[in-house]
């Protein structure tokens, strides 16, 4: 079964070809970011599948090192996208935020931001999936799977299944979480599987600082995507983790982001 990753977070336009993109990155190497988010409210979206939970494990440690003030919203099955976008006017409503997410939660949140220039601070992207149309993106195509599997089988055989290709850490956050949104848990990866993510064309207009933590082991994220959106943003940086570092420390997703922005 493909589901490797949770669906979870920008260096110089033109990424160095010297630049080790396999350096990675651990807690506590995210001081410093140039970006001033002391006291910004930050609004991180989780990715399909996954909940609220983990996105304030993964950031609450970095952002609260910076003095930023996390928000987390829980996702909302029924109404994934929408869900995601109120949570975003919602919080802008009291000043320019700092918005963020992981694999799909940071397609919408880099979307929101290309649409709300004069409301965005920062844009903090862990594990980008895809770039314009998911096409068969390999984390479209795993949500698609995913979807079918549990509307053919159910949530006990589709969990057992995926426990059975997934890291342990992984497959313990997935359980959780799958838990917490059924029944409507297919729809949601639906959903996000249709989803139109900004393209590195669209990227290329981004006013805001861009940073990217993306996995160098990761079949379902992978890191060339993360590159891509780097690549396209006009103010980028690009960090990089393992699925191992991830499951060890979760807080090391959140420092990744930090750390790149910090070069953004």
């Amino acid at each position: 079964m493909p589901t490797d990753t949770v669906d979870l977070l920008v260096p110089r336009r033109q990424p160095d070809p010297n630049r080790d993109f396999g350096a990675s990155v651990g807690a506590g190497h995210y001081q410093g970011v140039a970006v001033d988010l002391r006291g910004v409210t930050t609004v991180l979206l989780p990715g399909t599948g996954s909940d609220d939970d983990y996105v304030y494990r993964a950031f609450s440690g970095p952002l609260r090192e910076v003095g930023a003030l996390l928000v987390a919203p829980p996702p909302q099955p029924d109404r994934l996208i929408d869900g995601y976008l109120s949570a975003l006017d919602d919080a802008a409503r009291g000043g320019p935020i700092g918005v963020g997410g992981v694999s799909i939660g940071a397609a919408v949140a880099a979307a929101w931001a290309l649409a709300h220039p004069d409301h965005t601070i920062a844009v903090l992207a862990a594990l980008p999936a895809w770039a314009g149309a998911p096409g068969a993106a390999p984390a479209a195509l795993a949500a698609r799977y995913s979807a079918t599997r549990l509307r053919t089988d159910g949530l006990a055989a589709t969990t057992t299944q995926m426990r059975a290709s997934s890291p342990p850490w992984l497959a313990d956050e997935l359980a959780r979480s799958w838990r917490a949104q059924w029944p409507q848990l297919p729809d949601a990866m639906e959903e996000a599987a249709a989803y139109v993510a900004p393209s590195c064309a669209d990227l290329t207009r981004l006013a805001a600082p861009l940073g990217v933590a993306a996995a160098v082991d990761d079949p379902i994220h992978p890191l060339q995507v993360g590159v891509d959106w780097v690549s396209a943003a006009p103010h980028a940086a690009l960090r990089t983790v393992t699925l191992d570092q991830i499951g060890r420390d979760t807080a090391a997703l959140g420092a990744a982001c930090l750390a790149a922005l910090a070069e953004a």
